[in-house]
């Protein structure tokens, strides 16, 4: 499974690691980053069917990986400077789209713990191009619009909205737990809140790992980040409403409204 690592890890491990920073190209450049990391910005594996995060298409994603230099056995680690979120979104598709899961890693406290701790660097590394090639594995953690409207109606199940507040109270799937993904971040290091914090953060939202989580979100990418804490956490049922809101009002399916729809 995609798991979260430290920066003292990947500083153990730079010579054997696929590092990609999925900042704008810009703070690649001016900024600085990781030694070794490639600049795949988040904007070049959204799709372009104009339905901004969902999952790229087969070919344009084996494209980008080859000009990134990333080999199918590659372990890779992505980082931005977002809490993890756009990262996650990276590492997540790579999954869906067939890369060991084993090999996926997402650095926790994002560039800034890098930065805090390590030195970085203007250089790009030069990249011998690679044939990436897309295998999407028979099972994934995928479900659509029924199945979530079935886990929301299941006693051992909870469909969880991981967008902010106001989003949530504006309009959300029937049932829908909140919990806003940056509620699983610790604000001053910008990385994963401790174990035992984060699992009392999930209760009290009705969030368990004997229970069924489906996830979803606006376009997938703030379910991505929620998605990898729970992996780490150690919940082991997790469905990924990859379509979510953006498929849910196209269908013209229900959404309720205000802070509590029970």
């Amino acid at each position: 499974m995609t798991d979260i690592v430290s920066a003292e890890w990947v500083d153990d491990r730079l010579d054997r690691l696929r590092i990609v920073d999925v900042r704008d190209a810009w703070e690649y450049d001016g900024l600085g980053h990781l030694p070794g990391a490639v600049s795949v910005p988040f904007d070049t594996f959204r799709s372009e069917d104009g339905e901004d995060g969902m999952l790229p298409p087969e070919a344009d994603w084996a494209a980008l990986l080859s000009e990134a230099g990333i080999g199918g056995d590659d372990d890779i680690v992505a980082y931005d400077d977002h809490h993890g979120v756009f990262a996650a979104r990276f590492l997540v598709t790579a999954e869906l789209l067939g890369h060991d899961p084993e090999r996926l890693h997402l650095l926790d406290g994002d560039f800034s713990a890098w930065q805090r701790a390590f030195e970085t660097t203007s250089e790009a590394p030069a990249v011998d191009p690679t044939d990436y090639v897309v295998d999407p594995p028979s099972e994934t953690p995928l479900v659509g619009p029924d199945a979530v409207s079935a886990a929301a109606e299941d006693p051992d199940a909870v469909v969880v909205d991981t967008r902010e507040e106001s989003e949530y109270t504006e309009g959300h799937i029937p049932g829908a737990v909140l919990l806003d993904w940056r509620d699983l971040v610790d604000d001053e290091t910008r990385g994963l809140l401790p174990r035992d914090e984060a699992l009392d953060v999930l209760a009290a939202a009705g969030i368990v790992p004997e229970k069924r989580v489906v996830l979803y979100c606006n376009t997938a990418r703030r379910i991505s980040h929620t998605y990898v804490v729970l992996r780490e956490l150690g919940f082991a049922d997790i469905g990924f409403y990859e379509g979510s809101l953006t498929e849910w009002e196209a269908q013209d399916r229900p959404l309720a409204t205000g802070s509590d729809d029970t």
